[in-house]
């Protein structure tokens, strides 16, 4: 088999969905992952990090050799190695093999504390699912379409807590706990977004008066967001549905894996060929 032979099968495998190999690749890779990540949790209880330290230790490091063969099979095959390394998620396959690498290289007690903190990073692998998720692509489009209108709406959160806390800084002052206006600040978060720790309460009336203000308007503003994100993914939705056509009637509005016609009744495309023509982008 030559060279170019076995990259590009490899290609089909890896960075395909459409074959058996490739769907056993993702479903392989997919438990490997949520194993890990099993491994990352048992790791973080003390009573079993006591009894099972070693072999703990020793199904990360095989996690972490299994990932790093996958990402450097993955520079070995894809057309453009350099730009899947700076994609978002050969950045986050990256980042989910770093941290394990970095406490054999700095085994120094100095570092030794922030090693073990960015081996929590390992975190990052679960992100590696949302590639092999159909409907996960939609949200992400619908969130990446709204992103300009989630920014106005953050930066205008951050006008009124900023209002907010500077208001209540100057009524209840640092006898009541407000201290500073970053303080006050945050105040103004927690209750606008009504979480209420209770940690700061103002004791004055007018300032009762500005935190009732200041929970009302977070009752309103929490429905802003999910109404841009709601608004954009029915439109993703609504367009996904255009790509699938009836091959009879010519008729579109089918769900991504509907099998016939809701208007005559025809067979359509086979839901996978469907999603592998309409959807799939080349990978880098």
């Amino acid at each position: 088999m030559s060279q170019e032979t076995l990259k590009n099968r490899l290609y089909v495998i890896i960075f395909g969905t459409h074959t058996p190999a490739g769907k056993a690749f993702d479903i392989a890779l997919i438990i490997a992952i949520l194993s890990s990540l099993s491994v990352l949790v048992l790791e973080s209880i003390p009573t079993v990090r006591a009894s099972w330290s070693t072999e703990l230790r020793y199904f990360e490091y095989g996690f972490t050799a299994l990932f790093t063969i996958e990402y450097m099979l993955r520079l070995y095959c894809s057309p453009k190695p350099v730009a899947y390394a700076k994609s978002f998620y050969g950045v986050v396959d990256l980042l989910a093999i770093l941290p394990t690498y970095l406490v054999l290289l700095f085994p120094s007690a100095t570092f030794m504390g922030v090693i073990r903190l960015l081996r929590v990073m390992r975190i990052f692998r679960i992100l590696k699912l949302v590639r092999y998720l159909q409907e996960s692509n939609v949200l992400l489009r619908s969130l990446l379409m709204a992103r300009r209108k989630i920014l106005i709406f953050f930066s205008t959160v951050a006008i009124l807590v900023t209002i907010f806390g500077a208001l209540i800084y100057v009524i209840e002052g640092p006898e009541h706990g407000f201290t500073s206006i970053p303080k006050s600040i945050y105040w103004a978060i927690v209750t606008i977004t009504t979480v209420g720790y209770g940690d700061l309460v103002p004791q004055t009336d007018f300032g009762k008066a500005i935190a009732s203000l200041t929970m009302l308007m977070g009752y309103s503003i929490l429905a802003v967001p999910t109404g841009i994100i709601t608004a954009e993914l029915s439109q993703e939705m609504n367009s996904h549905r255009q790509l699938v056509k009836c091959p009879n009637c010519s008729r579109s509005g089918h769900e991504s894996d509907a099998l016939y016609c809701k208007h005559c009744g025809s067979e359509l495309a086979d839901p996978d060929k469907r999603v592998v023509a309409s959807d799939i982008k080349k990978a880098p």
